[in-house]
């Protein structure tokens, strides 16, 4: 990856960052969402030089259905279910970290991040902290989710065997 590549993800690392502290006040939203855009824009531009034609179609072709559902569902959501909404996306967004880190690990070559069969070290810490970061982000939200909703009530869960539950998943996350 050249340099240019490496400062233009930077860039937009950066601008996400920003946004999201930008959108943790009704004062400097807008703002966020400006950072938030220019972060994106960024992003997809520099990825879509990198890859070839042949495969530029179904990066378009995905764009256009995420987008249309994303605004058939926008157009009909109540802005007092707007958190919910938020919430079901924002899942979403850790899924997609999570499938992204399984690829990679199933097919390194195609990442870039592998010497024959061996995966750099830093790719594989990389590739577990999306996974994990993704992971936790998906369930948590979808929690998050079902709470707004008045799915889950706002009380702890908790169930026999709880602890040895939970060190069974942390085990199985390292």
């Amino acid at each position: 990856m050249s340099n240019l590549v490496f400062l233009a993800y930077l860039f937009s690392g950066v601008c996400f960052i920003l946004a999201l502290r930008g959108l943790s006040s009704p004062e400097t939203a807008k703002l966020g969402n400006k950072f938030g855009m220019i972060g994106m824009v960024v992003a997809v531009l520099t990825t879509a030089q990198m890859i070839s034609l042949s495969s530029l179609w179904l990066i378009v072709m995905a764009i256009g259905i995420g987008g249309g559902i994303g605004a058939l569902i926008a157009r009909d959501i109540k802005m007092t279910s707007l958190p919910q909404l938020i919430a079901a996306f924002h899942s979403l967004v850790g899924m997609a970290a999570v499938l992204v880190a399984a690829a990679a690990f199933m097919n390194p070559g195609a990442y870039g991040i592998a010497e024959g069969l061996r995966i750099h070290t830093g790719s594989l810490i990389e590739l577990a902290l999306g996974l994990a970061i993704g992971a936790i982000t998906f369930s948590g939200s979808i929690v998050a989710f079902a709470k707004l909703q008045g799915i889950v009530t706002g009380k702890p869960l908790v169930f026999s065997g709880q602890h040895t539950f939970n060190l069974s998943l942390g085990i199985l996350a390292l």
